[in-house]
């Protein structure tokens, strides 16, 4: 699959600000490094700024390990160590400056953590991208993406692998994996977003009928945090002018050839998450 023009080509007098400043608000005590395969994964995908908005008692950690390039914005947290619902208004002030979103990977589950990403979603008119714990905080809240709301449907990308499905439908595991076309259609027709289902052959589908299914990828991706860099690669895509269903399309291609790539190399029992980034040039150059 070649990519499109617009991201294989750059004028000449392009700036940072061309490309996407996209706001990811991920990581607890126990999930920090979910944040920054996310954010390498943006940057290693085209983005021209990413800034992680993560607990304050992991900033200093968390600047040791991930990219010299990625900004960090420390915001209040929960006894546990996750984001809490009174970081709304910070994270509202900062979202003036960015341009799109992600919300949820290595999140954790606490309830004031989860208020948050509701409020964040319900209230913050920005493209966006919700994963992992994101997702899981609109179990049994998906009112939230319907058009009411201040989420414009051509700009919402939800990424559940099909756990997180069963937990967002209330429908077991086994059924929507022998319904998996027939479930994502479904769902994108009652709420009008692009939904990317992972798993072996992912669906990209959309409210607007469009329907992808990928080829790439290999069982070696089936690790910690390959979902992860999955949503970061995304969000750069989507960041740098693609629409939703075609940021989520060439994202999933991607990221897949990325992994079959690194599978080459490790093979697919030691490929980890951080060898499918460090396969992203080379992937985009076999796309170009």
């Amino acid at each position: 699959m070649r990519l499109p023009t617009r991201l294989l080509r750059r004028k000449a007098d392009s700036s940072k600000g061309d490309y996407g400043h996209i706001f990811i608000l991920a990581g607890c005590a126990r999930y920090a490094g979910a944040a920054v395969l996310c954010a390498e994964a943006i940057m290693r995908s085209g983005a021209g700024l990413v800034t992680l908005g993560i607990p304050k008692s992991i900033n200093s950690a968390i600047i040791k390990i991930k990219p010299k390039e990625v900004m960090t914005l420390p915001l209040p947290e929960t006894a546990s160590g996750s984001l809490s619902a009174k970081a709304f208004k910070k994270i509202k002030d900062f979202a003036r400056k960015i341009d799109l979103l992600v919300i949820g990977p290595g999140l954790g589950r606490d309830k004031s953590t989860q208020s948050l990403a509701r409020k964040v979603a319900r209230n913050i008119n920005k493209p966006t991208v919700i994963d992992a714990d994101g997702l899981n905080a609109l179990a049994g809240h998906l009112d939230l993406l319907a058009k009411t709301y201040n989420l414009t449907p051509e700009t919402i990308i939800l990424t559940p692998h099909p756990g997180e499905m069963s937990r967002l439908l209330g429908i077991s595991v086994n059924k929507i994996q022998n319904n998996r076309r027939e479930i994502a259609n479904k769902f994108v027709k009652d709420y009008p977003v692009t939904l990317v289902l992972k798993g072996h052959n992912t669906i990209v589908a959309e409210y607007k009928d469009k329907i992808y299914v990928n080829k790439t990828g290999n069982p070696g991706m089936s690790s910690a945090g390959s979902g992860d860099v999955l949503s970061g690669m995304i969000a750069a895509f989507l960041g740098q002018g693609l629409d939703a269903f075609n940021a989520a399309k060439y994202g999933v291609y991607l990221h897949g050839l990325a992994g079959d790539l690194a599978a080459k190399e490790k093979t697919q029992i030691s490929l980890i998450a951080s060898d499918i980034i460090a396969k992203i040039p080379e992937a985009i150059k076999k796309s170009s």
